[in-house]
């Protein structure tokens, strides 16, 4: 069932804009009639391609880098939404793992969440929600996925800490944890491309969705209404909670 808001009047950050479920948030709230969005991400030529109504202010930019953001944050103004999603993948076990690729995890999944928290946190003068995006690999340990899994664990803890924090100043602070959704973000890890070029590519997701009892992955646009839930007032009395939508392959 489609799930409506209204977010007239208001704004909004969106990171990891350019592209899947940070893509359908966008188009998701412009639906719904927000009428500023600020979106930040890497991909410059994905921010352009976004087709929406309201004003849109893009922003590419790394997440990790707190020169970005000591850039940004004097433009933000009033914002009333965020949704920090920007985030990467890696798989490997940790004996093959180099430290490098540990740190390019955490530094996107999670310093970069902390740093979008803290200025949409600041820039919430008169209240407000944010969601960040979690997964179910922070709550379900797989091998295989320790750097991710870590990163997305440290995420829903700093969405805790952050709703203590945010409560008293009327921020609510509540965290998704999908788990597999039709994302770009499966594209270039190679198990998926071998299987993309010997099945096809929704061959491919349904394989890899055998583990999930529902037995299909998630669109990112169902991921989105999930999120715009958390985001508007129908859930004002929901903070630091998760919410995993996965199919139940947490179970």
């Amino acid at each position: 069932m489609a799930i409506e808001a209204d977010f007239s009047g208001r704004s909004a950050l969106v990171t990891g804009a350019a592209a899947g479920i940070g893509a359908a948030c966008a188009r998701w709230l412009d639906a719904q009639g927000i009428a500023r969005l600020v979106l930040v991400d890497r991909d410059e030529a994905g921010l352009a391609a976004l087709e929406l109504g309201c004003t849109a202010e893009t922003h590419a930019g790394d997440v990790a880098d707190p020169d970005f953001w000591a850039a940004l944050e004097p433009q933000l103004g009033q914002i009333d939404h965020a949704l920090a999603n920007a985030g990467i993948a890696a798989g490997g076990m940790i004996a093959d793992s180099s430290f490098e690729e540990w740190r390019r995890i955490l530094a996107v999944n999670l310093d970069g969440a902390f740093l979008t928290l803290r200025a949409a946190m600041r820039a919430m003068a008169q209240g407000g929600s944010v969601v960040a995006t979690s997964s179910v690999s922070g709550i379900k340990p797989m091998a295989g996925a320790s750097a991710y899994g870590a990163s997305k664990a440290g995420l829903i803890h700093l969405v805790k800490c952050a709703a203590l924090e945010g409560a008293p100043k009327g921020i609510r602070v509540n965290a998704i944890a999908p788990g597999g959704v039709d994302t770009g973000i499966w594209d270039g890890n190679a198990d998926f491309d071998r299987m993309v070029v010997e099945q096809g590519r929704e061959a491919a997701l349904r394989a890899m969705a055998s583990a999930t009892p529902s037995g299909r992955f998630a669109s990112a646009e169902e991921i989105a209404q999930t999120i715009g839930f958390l985001l508007s007032d129908a859930a004002d009395n929901i903070t630091g909670a998760v919410l995993s939508s996965d199919g139940g392959f947490g179970l």
